[in-house]
């Protein structure tokens, strides 16, 4: 029977929900996906970017001796290197003088968060039990404490075209800091920090880093000094190395977006995902031969982003890969940028600028710096609609300067443009739940003779112009926009630490005492009320059991995202009211008992 097949429709489309919504989070918690192939076996790594033939920059060695010695003299004893640390009002950044990199980033702005349910929490230390202690401390972008690493690093190597062999000023060479100043000076908007490398093969590289008030993004200055006797021909790299840990995600921790490398390229964004380069499948995303004019590299993890850019019109090519453990003691994997800094003839220097930026993935941060860096914020494969969604969200945000409301507001601009589509869908239901005692009554006369219960089911059916399945569409339709949604809402930096009112102080995470998942459970309850019951009594059951499910499965979702579902949920109850009211009419008023004599008589 097509009221059968509709109810069987329905409960395919809730299960295929429920499976997709399971394996974003899966993702979004740096898992693989379960529609993913089974991983292959490791393989070893490159030596590094670019190839051992091209001049290959490597991580640094704990000895520097070789690569710091002056060129054609005796090796001289290693200079010892040091750390130095710089903070500006949303900064707080360590570098150094081994290679001049950057080897620590601290967000000022940005607190360590942990979701979780204070309810659970509280139950816990009740029972006894062991309960996790909320982290601490600043986020951190660049790490390089024992047992990871996670670093902007920058050198020279020889150009592919040269042939040139012997060393060159990389981040294996220790440098002299030539700054004193280590913070923002009241009324001051910059600070900088020079770090000049000795000769190396006659070469010398000289990298000055400028740090703004209020910004997250680094200018970089190379100054490369040919001191030798013969011309050279140098590229410049700059690269981004970090092991492959994930931060963490977890039931109750928050969810995790994609975690690795990026480029962007030939008006392409690629994610060149720690598996990919596992496999050996990273030249067949990135070619490392091919040269061009734009582009840059990241790495990407939740809500932050590092990201090497040069300016615009300058030739570059790229390369990923891994290395295997170094001095740090942990395999890596790198991305990087290598542009050329032309032919230097004796005594001749040459300058080349670049940005490093190291912070959250918020639009209004990124756009200014380059329009195709809002890819790195990871909407996966319905960009296509999630970016439209993020920009209706943040332009209802200027209006609101909430995003808890501006999630509500949200709602309501979706249901009024599908206010139509979601009406006829409704009436449906609605004409279904009117005639559903007919059908039950076919259904008890004709038990015993399916093809004539069916026939009387579709005469029904034709004389109240009733579609079983008119109420099916409209939920497929609507189903790409809600996962894009979902993709916006729990990738959107923006939203990390945001209120909305009351007791929900950061929409990123879930509800601490479990009143938006237990009002999502109420009003997804109430809509199964609203809807026509399947004249099977399992599928009846199935029909209530489904919101429950639901909901203790997106248990742990962000607040802003059960903000919506709720804001949703109650549209939708009274959309469906109002037409249930229509078709079926407003109940008689009650008579009283004088008016009840009269009607008897």
């Amino acid at each position: 029977m097509k009221n059968d097949f509709r109810s069987t429709l329905l409960l395919v489309a809730f299960v295929f929900s429920l499976t997709m919504l399971w394996d974003h989070w899966r993702v979004f918690h740096g898992q693989p996906s379960i529609f993913a192939p089974r991983p292959a076996a490791t393989t070893t790594a490159a030596a590094g970017p670019g190839g051992t033939n091209a001049g290959t920059p490597t991580l640094a060695p704990t000895s520097t001796a070789a690569a710091s010695s002056p060129a054609g003299g005796a090796s001289a004893p290693a200079p010892t290197a040091q750390r130095v640390t710089v903070q500006t009002d949303v900064v707080r950044a360590t570098l150094d003088t081994q290679g001049g990199d950057l080897v620590d980033l601290d967000l000022l702005k940005f607190q360590q968060t942990y979701s979780h349910s204070e309810l659970l929490r509280r139950a816990k230390l009740a029972l006894g039990l062991h309960v996790d202690p909320e982290p601490t401390g600043d986020v951190q972008v660049f790490d390089t404490a024992p047992g990871q690493f996670y670093a902007a690093q920058t050198g020279l190597t020889h150009a592919r075209q040269s042939g040139a062999a012997g060393p060159l000023p990389n981040q294996a060479t220790v440098m002299r800091l030539v700054s004193t100043q280590r913070s923002l000076a009241p009324g001051q908007d910059a600070l900088t920090l020079r770090f000049e490398s000795p000769d190396v093969g006659g070469v010398q590289l000289v990298k000055t880093y400028t740090f703004h008030r209020g910004s997250y993004a680094i200018d970089v200055t190379h100054e490369v000094v040919n001191h030798g006797s013969t011309p050279v021909t140098p590229d410049l790299y700059l690269q981004l190395v970090r092991d492959g840990r994930v931060p963490a995600g977890g039931y109750f921790n928050g969810p995790s977006s994609y975690t690795g490398p990026a480029v962007y390229t030939d008006g392409s964004f690629h994610k060149v995902s720690f598996l990919d380069i596992d496999k050996g499948k990273e030249k067949d995303i990135v070619d490392p031969k091919a040269s061009v004019s734009q582009g840059w590299i990241a790495m990407i993890q939740h809500y932050f982003s590092s990201i090497w850019l040069l300016p615009p019109s300058t030739q570059r090519s790229f390369s990923v890969g891994h290395f295997d453990a170094g001095a740090h003691g942990v395999p890596t994997y790198y991305a990087a940028v290598f542009t050329p800094v032309g032919t230097l003839a004796p005594g001749q220097s040459r300058k080349l600028d670049a940005t490093l930026y190291a912070g959250p993935q918020e639009k209004d941060l990124l756009v200014p710096l380059d329009p195709n860096l809002e890819y790195v914020k990871d909407y996966g494969h319905l960009t296509i609609i999630a970016k439209p969604l993020f920009w209706l969200l943040s332009t209802l945000h200027k209006v609101t300067h909430n995003w808890g409301w501006a999630i509500v507001l949200l709602v309501v601009v979706i249901k009024i443009a599908f206010y139509g589509l979601n009406a006829s869908a409704y009436r449906s239901m609605a004409k279904m739940k009117a005639v559903n005692p007919r059908i039950q009554e076919l259904r008890a006369r004709y038990k015993d003779n399916p093809q004539q219960m069916q026939q009387e089911t579709m005469k029904i059916y034709r004389e109240e112009k009733v579609n079983p399945l008119g109420g099916c569409l409209p939920i497929f339709i609507q189903m790409p926009i809600f996962f894009a949604l979902f993709t916006v809402l729990t990738s959107a930096a923006e939203m990390r630490g945001a209120p909305w009112m009351l007791w929900i102080k950061d929409l990123s995470v879930m509800d601490p005492y479990s009143i938006l998942p237990l009002l999502m459970t109420g009003t997804s309850l109430l809509q199964v009320a609203l809807q026509p019951t399947p004249p099977d009594p399992t599928q009846a059951k199935m029909m209530w059991l489904m919101p429950i499910a639901f909901s203790v499965a997106l248990f742990s979702f962000p607040a802003g995202l059960t903000l919506y579902w709720i804001t949703n949920n109650s549209l939708t109850i009274l959309q469906q009211w109002m037409i249930n009211r229509q078709i079926n009419g407003p109940k008689p008023p009650k008579l009283k008992a004088d008016d009840a004599k009269v009607v008897k008589r």
